[in-house]
């Protein structure tokens, strides 16, 4: 290429300079692989705008991050390594959800294993017995960096650089000490009964009170092996502790050259003399006895290559994230798009492999021929994760399925998760996706749920009998009041579930069980109150609970961690239904519109109700898929921008950029981010369908197996261009603002043509909507 400097715009020196900067920036974006991208400490912070944060927290408490780890970690395996920037030990056990990490804080006091109650901290100098850490020190928040597989940190007051990695069953620690003949390792066990055992000069040995990654009771063993011997070492633990004249008292017995201790806080010291920029290296895996514990070590660490291990799991996760491929869009915006994806796949956890022994929900040992896999925790990923998971990794979902479905033969009944009763979601999904199952076999079990009034649908007799669910009224139940039944949020729970229970039972042939359930899907319509607009909780003699007030949140009075706003369209499986209720199309945008306007000042303060657009909630699930409505009632172009402004001011919007809206619940937030920034999301799972909004890539591909690829193209998109103009999907014209996975399943190309200003006539016609189950 030729280039004339004698061009008057290239007269100007800022200019070439800024011409270059643009040259070098689009070259090392180039060569950057999406591994590079991902950075796991995303999620670890709170938003920081009060104007999107809502109301929370109650006062004295601290505002919800993502509660993600940005520990290392391999794709949904169990061990996660974590620093440790807040005692739970220590911690109020009433503010909601405590996680040992949030980035705010900035004293560190140990980091974890995959030991229960387990901690290590490197120290230099003086300490004292846990709980009392005074050893706790400041961090450098520009030295602590985060990569999938990695993690490290800086303490200036001790000159010590920590970092972890990780394999499939082991911890790996390398502590940098600086030249002292005071360096120590503590390890301690935590509260509860725990023993530590120094065996030799290298090696500690012992037991935790709490079970392990394969279900078996009874505690787990574990060996930790040091690359250096230890100069000197010593025991503690502290004794329980005993109320004198109304004063708590704490007692610890520290016993120097001890080499074996047990009780509360049970631990030990290990001293070293270390040379400038000496590291010593610690390798830990746990077992059901020590010798299955050294055994794993043996074979997945046999030596101290740290930086072997780091780069493997750097190796595994560069292969996992480039399931997805994304072109354009901002450095910030690939950042965020593979960090989310990144969170996305850490669940669920695998249990065993297939031959190896777990302990099932029925207390006995069992070995599958399959990969267990740990509970989907439906009532959050259910929404959008386990779609996600269909899409990038189909090889993996037949084992999860098989887990869910082993679960319920050990049990009696399918495994349910938290609220709701949402495993069909899952199972009626990916069979609608072509996940190869034995569907049939799974059928006992989610009728069971659905019709056992003993089983895990809560209320199910008062559901089946009245076709809605009461709430217990109190005097005075001041929002965000935690009793009650959550009837009216729980009550379209049933109904989004019986909706797909009728389309399962009738792709198995099942008329009459399709029918019975397809009219209890309809039983949404019994909690809401035409007189308000709203959703809304009923007595136990069917009266309408007052007084209402749809702006207050709730824990579990009449909605499920939301507000009266947020419930209302808790109606996936029928949208078209909800809009009937709401008087049509004019006034159910109206009531959109001012759920996403309408400023959030109610009296109570729900930690979960975090992340605001108006009434909307980004930062909990029972809302998040409501952006998405427009296009169900003939205005997409506002999907569009909804959608771009979420992912805009909730994810990283923050000084430090690492902000979630809210907890990430295992992978959902996480989810909700990937989908909605590739440009479509799945208002209901249990449907194929996915819903389009506006991506923010130029072009992404995903890799659906089997040489399969799904690529998506933006053209002209850009920070201002986030209206769609037309489409074309397998190169034939789409005028409605959806699609099916079989439309895409076999590969695909979907090709948008962005604009500036809204197409309001793409994709509005009522013939252009989504399905629901009314037509």
């Amino acid at each position: 290429m030729r280039i004339s400097l004698r061009s008057p715009s290239w007269q100007r020196p800022h200019f070439v300079a800024l011409w270059l900067l643009s040259l070098c920036a689009t070259a090392w974006a180039a060569d950057q692989r999406p591994v590079d991208y991902a950075n796991p400490l995303v999620g670890t912070a709170p938003l920081d705008d009060p104007q999107l944060i809502g109301n929370a927290p109650p006062p004295g408490e601290e505002i919800y991050t993502g509660f993600t780890s940005p520990g290392p970690a391999l794709p949904h395996r169990n061990v996660n390594l974590s620093p440790v920037n807040k005692d739970l030990d220590l911690a109020a056990g009433n503010h909601g959800i405590i996680y040992p990490y949030t980035y705010p804080r900035r004293t560190m006091v140990g980091f974890s294993s995959m030991v229960s109650g387990m901690m290590l901290m490197p120290v230099v100098g003086s300490w004292t017995v846990p709980p009392d850490r005074s050893y706790a020190s400041a961090y450098s928040k520009a030295r602590e960096k985060a990569s999938p597989g990695y993690y490290t940190v800086y303490f200036p007051e001790y000159k010590v650089k920590v970092e972890l990695t990780t394999t499939e069953h082991t911890a790996l620690y390398r502590f940098t000490y600086p030249k002292t003949d005071q360096a120590v390792a503590l390890l301690d066990m935590g509260p509860g009964e725990g023993s530590v055992e120094i065996a030799g000069d290298h090696t500690i040995r012992g037991r935790s009170s709490g079970g392990g990654r394969r279900g078996f009771g009874g505690g787990r063993s574990f060996v930790a092996e040091f690359s250096k011997p230890f100069a000197s070492f010593g025991t503690f633990k502290q004794n329980p502790p005993t109320v004198a004249n109304g004063r708590v008292r704490r007692d610890d017995v520290t016993t120097p050259d001890s080499r074996s201790q047990s009780g509360s806080y049970a631990g030990c010291y290990l001293n070293f003399t270390t040379a400038e920029n000496e590291t010593v290296a610690v390798k830990i895996a746990s077992g059901t006895n020590s010798e299955e514990a050294e055994g794993v070590l043996a074979q997945e660490v046999p030596g101290w290559d740290f930086d072997g291990v780091k780069k493997r799991a750097e190796q595994i996760w560069s292969e996992k994230l480039g399931v997805v491929e994304v072109k354009g869009g901002t450095q910030k915006e690939r950042m965020l798009f593979y960090s989310t994806l990144y969170h996305s796949l850490t669940s669920p956890r695998l249990i065993a492999k297939r031959g190896q022994p777990f302990r099932g929900f029925d207390r006995e040992n069992h070995t599958g021929d399959y990969d267990r896999y740990s509970v989907v925790p439906f009532w959050d990923t259910g929404r959008d994760q386990i779609v996600l998971l269909t899409l990038v990794e189909p090889e993996l979902k037949p084992d999860i399925l098989q887990s869910h479905l082993e679960m319920a033969r050990e049990s009696g009944y399918m495994q349910t998760s938290f609220h709701g009763d949402n495993a069909v979601w899952m199972y009626l999904g990916d069979w609608e996706r072509g996940i190869k199952f034995d569907y049939a076999a799974v059928y006992e079990f989610l009728r069971k749920n659905a019709m056992d009034p003993a089983g895990p649908r809560g209320h199910l007799a008062e559901y089946l009998q009245k076709g809605w669910i009461h709430d217990i009224v109190v005097d005075h139940p001041s929002p965000p009041y935690a009793g009650g039944n959550a009837g009216a949020a729980t009550t379209l729970e049933y109904s989004w579930d019986d909706y797909a229970m009728a389309l399962y039972a009738q792709k198995l042939g099942k008329e009459d069980d399709y029918k019975m359930f397809l009219a209890r899907a309809h039983n949404y319509t019994n909690v809401f109150d035409r007189s308000t607009g709203f959703m809304r909780g009923r007595n136990e003699d069917g009266s309408w609970i007052s007084p209402f007030d749809p702006r207050e949140p709730y824990y579990n009075f009449m909605m499920k961690e939301a507000s009266g706003w947020q419930t209302l369209w808790l109606v996936p499986h029928d949208v078209q239904g909800l809009i009937n209720l709401l008087g049509g199309r004019e006034s159910f945008i109206k009531k959109l519109d001012d759920f996403f306007t309408l400023p959030y000042h109610p009296q109570g303060i729900a930690r979960d109700v975090t992340g605001m657009v108006g009434q909307y909630c980004q930062g909990n699930q029972p809302d998040q898929q409501a952006a998405y409505y427009y296009d169900y009632a003939g205005q997409p172009w506002k999907t569009q921008e909804l959608v771009r402004r979420i992912l805009r001011l909730m994810y990283g919007s923050d000084k430090s950029g690492f902000a979630y809206p809210g907890m990430d619940d295992q992978g959902s937030t996480s989810s909700w981010y990937v989908l909605s920034a590739l440009g479509f999301y799945t208002v209901n799972p249990a449907r194929p369908e996915y819903i389009i909004g506006s991506p923010i890539f130029d072009q992404a591909t995903i890799h659906l197996g089997r040489g399969k690829d799904f690529v998506i193209v933006a053209k002209g998109n850009s920070e201002k261009n986030i209206y769609i103009q037309s489409a074309m999907l397998n190169g034939q014209p789409l005028r409605k603002p959806w699609f099916s996975h079989a439309e895409i399943a076999e590969g695909g190309k979907l090709v948008f043509q962005m604009g500036a200003t809204p197409n309001k006539t793409w994709g509005s016609a009522p013939a252009d909507a989504p399905p629901s189950m009314t037509e």
